[in-house]
């Protein structure tokens, strides 16, 4: 039996090991022009304020992985691995668009399917602002009651103060007030994840600010790697509470989405569920104080029934203005992790027909909008990283996070309902559907 078990791992993470390293084999190239921009009439970066008009692209991160052993070593390329630091820093990061490239030529190739240039990516050393109080610092007893020390407490407030002052930078120029904040999944660096939002917040017109929270995933090793990235998740939680309390404290800020990929849902609904037990539960409560938008989970390493409990039964789903979750039955990274943990269903792959009529009832009743789009797509090889990869999927995702609208062709995001608040999207979305498959 333990023979058998052996070789089950190693097929299923011996799989996902080669699509890592094939995934990998060539440089970063920008993803695909989104449907939705190919043949517009209208330029959709013509609303990019004149500061960002450059082929290169700024986001803030916030992040709580110690440097690499190359910067400790003295090396001029500063970077984060995937050790955990005890402090939350903060900081600007940069990733480039082409070689030699003007702005007007990446907006050109950017509106056309069939590029006639190649689009590299490339990252630069990430610059430190700003760094927290150590979390394992001992606190100050007063009575019954712990108290931060008042050297912590001063370190913190001046970590704060540094991340509005990037947030006021940057939104001065901006028409939009908005953050959008993604949080990466399992196996990803820190570069990654740059990488990753920088095309996302690209096309969707580099509105307000974009953001990277970076846990510390990407240890080595297939099962131990992935074990230890989830612990990783679950160390990094009251970092990334921290974080986003910082942003929500920013008076410039008006609202902040949160997209999350993978094993990031976890580390997004595990911190927004406590910050929203911190607010007794209550919805309004809970998004008026944190100023939340959409939250959008991308094919989402969740258990379906963990999911349940922290979205709705202790009412976390109705604090966002919407909660919005791509799914894909094919998705092998997800069909791996439902392999391994044995769950009755992973998250990113529901079905419809999973849910009992109870169940779908409740989604019908619910106060707020609960969106499950299943991805009827071509995928990439691993078939996970759809959401950035597909541009049916990138179209979607800046009708909800640009236009904020809502599925369904009378709200000019033409998903096809399939049922309680479930839709399809398609190859060629959101071009006129196809026959119904």
């Amino acid at each position: 039996m333990a023979e058998v078990t052996l070789a089950r791992i190693r097929h299923h993470f011996g799989l996902l090991g080669i699509l890592l390293v094939v995934s990998g084999c060539s440089g970063p190239q920008l993803v695909d022009t989104p449907v939705l921009y190919v043949g517009a009439v209208d330029n959709p970066f013509v609303s990019v304020p004149l500061s960002q008009q450059q082929p290169e692209i700024t986001l803030l991160y916030g992040t709580d992985r110690t440097l690499s052993q190359s910067v400790l070593n003295g090396a001029a390329d500063h970077a984060y691995g995937y050790g955990r630091a005890r402090a939350l820093t903060i900081g600007t990061c940069r990733a480039r668009f082409g070689s030699d490239l003007t702005w007007d030529q990446l907006v050109a190739e950017c509106r056309i399917a069939d590029r006639r240039i190649d689009l590299p990516m490339r990252v630069e050393a990430p610059v430190p602002v700003a760094t927290f109080a150590p979390t394992d610092t001992p606190v100050t007893i007063q009575g019954d009651a712990l108290v931060e020390n008042a050297e912590d407490a001063a370190t913190n407030q001046l970590a704060v103060g540094a991340l509005h002052h990037l947030f006021a930078e940057r939104l001065a120029d901006s028409s939009s007030k908005e953050v959008f904040v993604f949080v990466h999944g399992y196996n990803n660096t820190f570069d990654d994840a740059v990488l990753t939002m920088a095309q996302l917040w690209h096309f969707l017109a580099r509105p307000g600010v974009g953001v990277i929270y970076s846990w510390p995933a990407g240890a080595e090793g297939l099962l131990r790697g992935y074990t230890h990235d989830r612990e990783s998740g679950e160390f990094s939680i009251y970092h990334f509470k921290q974080f986003i309390r910082a942003i929500a404290s920013c008076p410039q800020v008006q609202k902040i989405h949160f997209i999350g990929h993978s094993r990031g849902t976890d580390v997004l609904t595990t911190a927004l569920r406590e910050l929203h037990i911190e607010n007794h539960g209550d919805p309004q409560a809970t998004r008026r104080n944190l100023k939340l938008g959409q939250l959008v989970l991308a094919a989402p390493d969740l258990d379906y029934e963990v999911a349940t409990q922290r979205i709705i039964a202790e009412r976390l789903g109705a604090a966002p203005e919407g909660v919005t979750i791509y799914l894909n039955a094919d998705d092998r990274a997800i069909g791996i992790a439902d392999w391994l943990f044995a769950s009755m269903r992973r998250l990113g792959q529901l079905r419809a027909t999973d849910l009992t009529k109870r169940q779908q009832d409740a989604f019908e009743r619910l106060e707020y909008r609960a969106t499950f789009v299943n991805v009827r797509a071509e995928l990439d090889f691993l078939g996970h990283g759809y959401f950035v990869s597909n541009p049916s999927v990138l179209s979607d995702l800046i009708l909800l996070l640009r236009d904020n609208r809502q599925p369904g062709a009378d709200h000019g995001r033409p998903l096809v309902r399939r049922g309680s608040a479930f839709w399809e999207l398609y190859d060629g979305y959101p071009k006129p559907h196809p026959v119904s498959r």
